[in-house]
């Protein structure tokens, strides 16, 4: 069906490793909170990088939030992360607006 399953906010709250055995999990989402820190913050990068290694290592794909700098997209990007989302490729946007923007990122 083409149906994937993310678990969102990885290594907080309620994302604890035991959802990756127990569901058919397609991908995790690297909470913010850990992006935040990046690159300056040595537990922060420890953090990230270990989640990235290990998403890899289970034949996960890894996306991080909240990317606000190009600081923090080039280091996710050396690590290999999958994909980025955050503000600073885009804030929110309308339809239209996102339609001309996808148009225009081509």
């Amino acid at each position: 069906m083409g149906i994937g399953l993310s678990i969102d906010d990885f290594g907080t709250g309620y994302s604890a490793l035991g959802y990756l055995k127990r569901c058919p999990v397609n991908r995790i989402k690297i909470d913010q909170t850990f992006v935040a820190g990046i690159p300056e913050d040595a537990e922060s990068v420890a953090l990230v990088q270990a989640i990235i290694a290990m998403g890899h290592a289970l034949g996960l794909e890894v996306i991080a939030e909240g990317v606000e700098t190009e600081q923090q997209w080039h280091f996710l990007r050396d690590e290999k992360c999958d994909m980025a989302q955050g503000f600073y490729f885009s804030h929110p946007l309308p339809r239209q607006e996102f339609i001309e923007y996808l148009q225009c990122s081509r």
